[in-house]
């Protein structure tokens, strides 16, 4: 009796072990659709986030958290130009994306942030205390995800905001 007892257990717990992994890898992921401002830079002139030119846009988001966005595009822009228009952020760390999504893989941009990739302010607070971030190669290929900025980590931890962070949405209190 004690035997089917512990192997019912075993059961029930690789089952919904299962179905956790199945929740966190696939489950709560949706396909980006690629539009006219699928890919935005904030401008260095006017601060403002400015849609480029792109091609051959993949991208991923959930509802279920706003980190889980990641994108892979091209686009034929200059890196020269990108870095005399738009703004540079230097603490750029890609966020590792599921396996399935594999035009996107982040220990590999990460190292490449450390040599010939540079990474440019997507939008910020595209949700209040997550920014998006885009890096793009010299050859053209470029990668998109949310990192937590430093108003985000103050306030996610519970505490008051810096002065030059911007109010606290009400939602999010």
């Amino acid at each position: 009796m004690a035997r089917v007892f512990i192997v019912g257990m075993l059961l029930a717990a690789a089952v919904l072990g299962g179905v956790l992994y199945y929740q966190q890898v696939y489950a709560y992921y949706d396909e980006v659709q690629a539009s006219g401002d699928a890919v935005r830079l904030t401008s260095v002139s006017t601060g403002e986030a400015e849609p480029i030119v792109v091609e051959n846009f993949q991208g991923i988001d959930a509802i279920s958290s706003p980190l889980r966005y990641r994108a892979c595009f091209e686009t034929t822009l200059s890196l020269a130009m990108l870095t005399e228009t738009f703004e540079i952020v230097d603490n750029a760390e890609p966020r590792v994306a599921p396996r399935w999504f594999d035009c996107f893989d982040a220990a590999q941009i990460g190292a490449d942030l450390r040599t010939d990739a540079i990474a440019f302010m997507g939008v910020e607070n595209i949700v209040y205390g997550i920014d998006r971030i885009v890096a793009i190669y010299p050859d053209g290929r470029g990668y998109a995800w949310h990192q937590i900025n430093e108003c985000g980590e103050v306030v996610f931890d519970g505490n008051r905001p810096p002065e030059d962070c911007p109010p606290i949405p009400e939602s999010t209190e």
